[in-house]
């Protein structure tokens, strides 16, 4: 990578254990398989990303320095969120770069972010039906979220067909640079109930 500031700040994170122990190039490279898989769909960049819980700043940070458009990284910790802001004001750093600390659910719901997202990203978030409800109003239509899968796509019953479609969603599995990646295409709008009140999608999981 040729931006100083990204190597630092993955290795920062790193040490701050906000990102896996593991070799950082191998989270780099599945970091980039987010934006491998959308230009396999779409054909300009995003205009705007949210990074879903974005923890110590995977894959969001390589995507705002790839595509250098405007990114939102979202995550309810405030340490985390405090050490990204720290990060955002480095030298370097792309300026369409922000940071929100709060629950998905609460902030799907601010007027600022509510529709306005081509893409949402997830690395490792919550589990699909949460990571779906949560992502889902954040999504213009036709915009997409794209999902880390494990290794291989899964068991395909983590996504039915019948629970996306209850919330306006459409799904496929994609590869891109060795991983799996699961991609909701928003198709309709999102019903008011969703995303339900803080920590319901987790304690009643729609699927």
């Amino acid at each position: 990578m040729s931006s100083e500031w990204l190597p630092r700040a993955l290795e920062e994170s790193r040490a701050r254990g906000f990102l896996s122990p593991q070799d950082l190039e191998g989270q780099i490279a599945h970091a980039r398989g987010f934006y491998l898989v959308w230009a396999s769909l779409r054909a300009a960049p995003p205009r705007r990303t949210l990074d879903l819980g974005t923890g110590g700043g995977l894959p969001g940070l390589v995507l705002a320095e790839h595509w250098r458009a405007d990114t939102v990284l979202l995550d309810s910790m405030e340490r985390r969120g405090s050490f990204l802001r720290e990060v955002i004001a480095w030298p370097g750093v792309p300026s369409g770069l922000s940071v929100v600390v709060a629950r998905a659910e609460d902030a799907a719901r601010d007027t600022s972010l509510d529709g306005t997202f081509d893409l949402v990203t997830a690395r490792s978030f919550a589990p699909p039906a949460v990571t779906a409800e949560c992502a889902v109003r954040f999504l213009s239509v036709g915009g997409l979220a794209i999902v880390s899968d494990p290794p291989g796509g899964g068991d395909p019953g983590r996504w039915p067909d019948e629970g996306l479609s209850r919330l306006g969603l459409r799904g496929s599995s994609h590869r891109a640079g060795g991983f799996s990646y699961r991609v909701l295409e928003k198709v309709d709008e999102t019903e008011a109930a969703f995303p339900r009140a803080s920590g319901v999608p987790g304690r009643r999981p729609l699927w």
